[in-house]
């Protein structure tokens, strides 16, 4: 069965690189016309180039954009919304995947500033990113939202309560979104640990131990979060909305 985007837009912060740049090539790939967005100009022009290489040239959906943007700063969501609606003519599917974590340790031991930032990326981005894709383009014609959660916003674990107070409070985003703005779709994906340049700390030090563990026997890929994510957005998920899906290898089944 083959997963149609055809003729969709799609917006993928932090699109660069890891989970966010996977998941853009798989919206090429099923048939979208993609925007991709995060904080360097250069990466953003090597993943597209990756992304464009990756396609099989494919008549389908050959365009893939970039626009630089910090998804944390004021006035990115309206720049890069306007800019993908010029490109592209519409906007059909927002991707907030940017996420930040400048601190690891324990959650009272965080300074104000790495907090503030913390919630900026993480949380106020994903809202304030949502308010100006519903403002310009889902409020005239009902869209998709997926926000990139973690099961580090479902449990506690040592050294990543900050990171993870943002994650839990991005999966019930997901939930308030959902009812405030249908019939506009809004879901969440709440990945285990995946094998990504912004995991490296924990893939390096602890990924074997915790693959053994798992059910799977191995670790996530971004392409295995891709996957997932092409099918929330698509048409074959239109009675989904408001949830968070796990996807962790199975890791919570053995912990829990």
């Amino acid at each position: 069965m083959r997963i149609s985007l055809d003729g969709k837009v799609a917006l993928v912060t932090g699109g660069s690189r890891g989970i966010g740049k996977a998941i853009a090539a798989g919206f090429v790939e099923a048939g979208a016309s993609v925007m991709i967005s995060s904080r360097k100009q250069d990466a953003l022009d090597d993943a597209a180039a990756e992304i464009r290489g990756t396609s099989g040239g494919d008549d389908r959906c050959v365009e893939v954009a970039t626009f630089a943007a910090n998804a944390g700063e004021p006035g990115s969501a309206e720049t890069c919304v306007d800019a993908t609606i010029e490109r592209f003519g519409r906007l059909d599917i927002l991707v907030n995947n940017a996420a930040t974590n400048p601190y690891y340790g324990p959650t009272l031991d965080v300074d104000r500033a790495r907090y503030d930032k913390t919630f900026q990326v993480n949380l106020a981005a994903p809202l304030f990113w949502s308010q100006v894709a519903y403002d310009r383009a889902f409020r005239h014609e009902p869209g998709v939202i997926v926000n990139i959660a973690s099961v580090g916003g479902l449990r506690a674990e040592a050294g990543l309560g900050v990171y993870n107070l943002t994650k839990a409070a991005l999966i019930h985003l997901t939930r308030q979104l959902a009812n405030e703005i249908g019939p506009t779709r809004v879901v969440g994906i709440a990945p285990g640990l995946v094998q990504t340049d912004f995991a490296s700390y924990l893939v390096e030090n602890f990924g074997e131990q915790l693959a053994a563990a798992m059910p799977t026997q191995r670790l996530g890929t971004p392409e295995d979060i891709a996957n997932l994510a092409v099918f929330l957005a698509s048409d074959k998920a239109s009675w989904i909305t408001g949830d968070t899906y796990v996807i962790d290898g199975g890791a919570g089944v053995r912990s829990s």
